[in-house]
């Protein structure tokens, strides 16, 4: 009998021995198709989905390579009707297609007439199609090219995008690569992002989105629209085209709260898009200002609700969506897949580690007792104050106050939710705080000295978890966070990741209440870098860090 490290079972659940040798070969082959669900010491869960699989296939990976995998690795045989499923649910992408018609414009064709038949008759496509032109071929307003792709992916028959984008005004953009070079996994990206048209690129925090974004860019040569979280990002991105591009100040506008400025490249802030008075998004007008060829979606994940209706007008346009994890806490993986485009590249951090262009981690959660009193009042609380109390727990401080004495030569970050728990910890550590009633201009100057060290600790509020350069950042502290998000755990840790100039490694502590729902929510957390080959390791509060717990 083998002895893999997976166990697969008929009901789509992949359990993986951690502790096996070939437990990291294993997560490597299955991560492009299967979810990390449960990631405890010892037994991580994973779970196979249509829309895993889906896009494993857009990202050119077939069932026989899924097969392989789970074959491979088994334990055991693997159930035969699984194997079926995944065989059929693959085939499932592809059966309709989006294409080009020389008369009729837009066309869903199907490679199959039933497949046609079958979507035809559900009332969700009520209004999305217009006449049939022959028994495998439909026509199709342009107007609803994102909505149908919408709605045939809850149907279970995602359609190939294929109709083409248009090229939109040409502007010229080159790469400056005289003091420089792409990486390997850089050029591979832009590759598989052009290759495909439209598609969403997944690489580690710190491995240089941005510069594969200017690299879509020059390949492109059109007006781009680049669409970020906030207006430090919008700035940093400016800064950076700037420097690896042909491109000058008066090319790069900037459309934020702060100003309005529209050129051949514009970079626009997710929260000014979806600004609404009197019930109208007043800024629209800015996807119509240009005929873009090229929009770019800085941390994709992140997307607000709004955009993805926006999003489903744009589908003419080749679209880049650009994140370190494809994870939402709101399930709207789908839209991404369907308004954005299928995921095109993911490169795994330990494999952007083991190439020394990320710093490795250690990752460890400090877990303190609440004393009776702060139990009792926890245990009486009302269940929607629960993680605050926990989180908040004023144990928490001196913790923090130990990590940060045990890091006296690094830059270290102390990173949380609540606005109180940090002014208190700034208080402490005698340290800025950073939160969003911090003016861009303090903030991009208090940015500057932590990044030339003048500041060695900085407290920051849920406004840095996205999109900050701060490369010699070596050690972070995360007291609390938004409950169990999995993609903020996963930009925390990006904030120190940056490869260190003597290649020392990152330390990543969260601070945690012991039996309380805090430690809950950190678990969930952890699922994603668990999947990315990152152990947590437990130490109690007052134990040395250098030590295990």
């Amino acid at each position: 009998m083998t002895t893999g490290p997976l166990i697969v079972q008929s009901d789509k659940t992949l359990l993986l021995e951690v502790d096996h040798p070939d437990a990291g070969a294993c997560r490597r082959a299955i991560a492009p198709f299967a979810e990390l669900e449960r990631a405890p010491e010892h037994i991580h869960t994973y779970r196979l989905t249509p829309l895993g699989l889906w896009n494993a296939r857009a990202a050119g990976f077939d069932a026989e390579h899924v097969v392989d995998a789970l074959i491979t690795y088994s334990r055991y045989p693997v159930p035969h009707s699984l194997l079926v499923d995944v065989a059929e649910t693959m085939s499932r992408y592809g059966r309709l297609q989006l294409v080009a018609h020389p008369t009729h414009g837009l066309v869903l064709h199907a490679v199959e007439v039933a497949v046609l038949t079958e979507v035809l008759r559900s009332k969700r496509m009520a209004g999305l199609v217009g006449e049939r032109i022959d028994e495998v071929s439909v026509a199709v307003h342009p107007s609803q090219r994102g909505h149908l792709k919408q709605v045939l992916v809850k149907l279970g028959w995602p359609a190939e995008d294929l109709a083409g984008y248009v090229d939109g005004e040409a502007h010229a953009i080159g790469l400056v690569t005289d003091t420089w070079a792409l990486r390997p996994y850089q050029e591979e990206a832009v590759e598989g992002f052009w290759h495909g048209g439209s598609g969403v690129v997944v690489l580690p925090c710190g491995a240089g989105k941005t510069i594969v974004g200017a690299a879509a860019m020059a390949r492109a040569e059109a007006t781009t629209l680049i669409l970020v979280t906030n207006t430090v990002s919008a700035r940093q991105w400016r800064d950076e085209l700037l420097r690896r591009t042909t491109l000058t100040e008066d090319e790069i506008g900037e459309y934020s709260g702060a100003r309005k400025e529209i050129r051949p490249v514009t970079i626009a802030t997710y929260q000014v898009l979806t600004t609404r008075r009197k019930g109208v998004y007043t800024h629209l007008d800015l996807l119509d200002a240009r005929d873009w060829g090229l929009i770019l979606y800085d941390e994709v994940h992140l997307l607000p609700a709004p955009i993805f209706r926006m999003t489903a007008d744009l589908q003419a346009r080749r679209r880049l969506g650009l994140t370190a994890t494809l994870v939402r806490e709101d399930g709207r993986e789908d839209e991404v897949f369907s308004l954005i485009g299928p995921k095109r590249y993911d490169a795994p951090w330990k494999d952007i580690e083991a190439q020394g262009y990320i710093a490795p981690a250690d990752c460890v959660e400090v877990r303190l007792d609440l004393p009776q009193g702060e139990r009792m009042v926890y245990a009486s609380a009302e269940p929607e104050e629960k993680y605050r109390l926990a989180a908040s727990a004023p144990g928490k401080v001196r913790v923090v106050e130990q990590l940060v004495a045990a890091h006296p030569h690094d830059q270290v970050l102390v990173i949380g939710q609540y606005i109180d728990q940090l002014e208190e910890l700034s208080g402490h550590l005698e340290a800025p705080l950073i939160t969003g009633a911090t003016t861009v201009k303090q903030r991009q100057e208090l940015f500057e000295e932590f990044r030339t060290g003048r500041i060695r600790v900085l407290v920051v509020s849920k406004v840095a978890n996205f999109s900050i350069d701060l490369p010699e950042a070596a050690v972070a502290i995360q007291v609390s966070g938004t409950f169990g998000s999995r993609q903020e755990e996963a930009q925390r840790l990006g904030r120190i990741m940056r490869p260190k100039k003597d290649g020392r490694t990152a330390h990543f502590y969260t601070v945690v209440a012991r039996d309380t729902v805090d430690a809950d929510f950190a678990a969930h957390r952890q699922r994603f870098l668990a999947e990315q080959g990152y152990a947590y390791r437990i130490m109690d509060a007052g134990t040395s860090p250098g030590q295990p717990g």
